[in-house]
């Protein structure tokens, strides 16, 4: 289910144009699998889909998009499963794909993660870019004519390289990296090293770094499936110290709405910041979610009856506001869903998809306990 909205800006078709062969790294990955499926479901171009298929990776939603297309999308997504972290796999790939345009995604994402196993984060996000660079820059030297001018390797990290807000002010573009957590660090070490290769060796790159997303088909860890799920299930909702914490919301197809702009119109070496304008303390979201399931489920409701304070996350950013104004002003992009209507859509989502839910998090050996707790 997706909430209503008016379709803006150009298709994917459009925007490629002549670029047909696109690489995504973390395509099984909640956002790389939302731009996989809109490349797939707007454009003719082959995808090729890097992923290692780690714990939070999955194909579900691909599939289904495959078996709408005309012959299942026959030779449309081409899958690889490849660690980034792998040189020689990395370089095998990219050769094999022969992109006109790379988007990369994959990343170890999870800030409470990060603060127990800060190791993998920092073999995923810094040395698997690095990687990836290494590869693509032999790629990008081999190309000639009007494919080596519309090349781009897109970069997608995150607002929370820019540490933590007091109570005014937004990130931009322009906003100093202050990383606080092993997560956000090692996004911010790749950011850098993304503008070094296009400062040294000339790679043409765009990056964006995004405020928090929501939607379906997101791994069950993360607060807005985690409130939900709990809720559903009449279990306490745990919920961060005072619940105060700011975060700028943004409906993943709103995010790949940016992305595409971005990594087709972009300016080469250019970043800019995407926001959803959904600025809301997480006591507000989980007291949103509640609202929607009595709506949803009222025989159990009050749902809000479950919400349950927690030691908060060691080093936990206060708050998180992004300024879009760039990738408005020179793209003309926009959110198109409230965050009002983008929740409950969500929420609805989630309730009506426990059993993937279900698989998800058995795969993954993951039943929903609080991580991020610094070992002992």
């Amino acid at each position: 289910m997706n909430p209503a909205a008016t379709p803006t800006g150009p298709s994917a078709t459009a925007l490629l144009g002549h670029r047909q062969r696109i690489l995504v790294t973390g395509g099984a990955g909640f956002i790389g699998g939302a731009v996989v499926r809109r490349l797939l479901q707007e454009s003719d171009a082959i995808v090729f889909n890097l992923d290692k298929m780690g714990y939070a990776s999955d194909l579900t939603s691909i599939d289904g998009v495959l078996a709408d297309l005309p012959k299942g999308g026959a030779g449309r997504h081409q899958f690889q499963q490849v660690d980034l972290s792998n040189a020689a796999a990395v370089n095998r790939a990219v050769r094999e794909a022969d992109p006109d345009l790379v988007m990369h995604l994959a990343a170890e994402s999870h800030v409470d993660r990060s603060i127990s196993g800060p190791g993998v984060f920092l073999e995923s996000n810094v040395t698997g870019t690095f990687n990836l660079l290494q590869a693509v820059r032999v790629h990008y030297e081999s190309l000639r004519g009007s494919r080596r001018d519309h090349f781009r390797l897109h970069h997608i990290s995150t607002d929370e390289v820019f540490g933590s807000l007091g109570t005014e002010g937004r990130f931009s573009e322009t906003t100093p990296y202050d990383p606080r957590s092993p997560y956000s660090a090692s996004k911010a070490a790749s950011d850098h090293l993304v503008q070094a290769w296009h400062h040294t060796y000339g790679l043409p790159v765009v990056l964006t770094n995004c405020s928090n997303n929501y939607g379906p088909w997101q791994f069950p860890e993360k607060l807005i499936p985690v409130v939900t799920l709990k809720a559903a299930a009449r279990e306490p909702i745990p919920l961060y110290g005072d619940g105060l914490n700011v975060r700028d919301w943004l409906y993943v197809e709103d995010h790949v709405d940016a992305l595409l702009l971005a990594a087709c119109r972009g300016e080469s070496g250019r970043s800019y910041c995407v926001g959803g304008h959904g600025e809301a303390t997480n006591k507000q979201v989980v007291s949103q979610i509640c609202k929607q399931l009595d709506q949803l489920q009222a025989d159990n409701a009050p749902h809000a009856e479950l919400i349950t304070p927690v030691t908060d996350r060691p080093g936990h950013d206060r708050r998180y506001a992004i300024d879009p104004s760039r990738i408005t002003s020179e793209l003309g992009w926009q959110p198109r869903h409230s965050m009002e209507e983008g929740l409950a859509a969500t929420v609805s989502w989630y309730v009506d998809h426990q059993h993937w839910c279900q698989q998800v998090r058995e795969r993954a050996r993951y039943s929903g306990e609080r991580l991020g707790l610094t070992p002992q």
